[in-house]
């Protein structure tokens, strides 16, 4: 479940991007023909989609490092409830990658 919450993050902060990139061109576009009061509408304009971003950006931050921060603490739970599963897998892992390794 925590994966599709972190892909509809995703997906939402790739949307949030396009339109910004979309509304950004637009304006650039706009603003060659404007002047005087005009020209300052459209700066506050892209000055708010810049905004959006950065404010979807930092969410998206707060998101992956409390993933991270949950990914750690469940690893950590199951390593001192299960020491002997985890020193079997991080042996295993060792194994797999040390015939991978010797065989290059």
């Amino acid at each position: 479940m925590a994966r599709k919450t972190a892909t509809n993050e995703q997906d939402a902060l790739v949307a949030e991007f396009k339109a910004l990139v979309a509304d950004t061109e637009k304006l650039l576009q706009d603003s060659a023909e404007l002047a005087g009061a005009e020209a300052e509408v459209l700066r506050q304009q892209m000055h708010d989609s810049l905004k959006r971003a950065r404010e979807a950006l930092q969410g998206a931050e707060q998101a992956l490092l409390d993933q991270g921060k949950a990914a750690i603490d469940a690893t950590e739970t199951y390593v001192s409830e299960h020491p002997w599963h985890a020193l079997g897998i991080a042996a295993g892992v060792g194994f797999l990658l040390g015939l991978l390794s010797s065989r290059r």
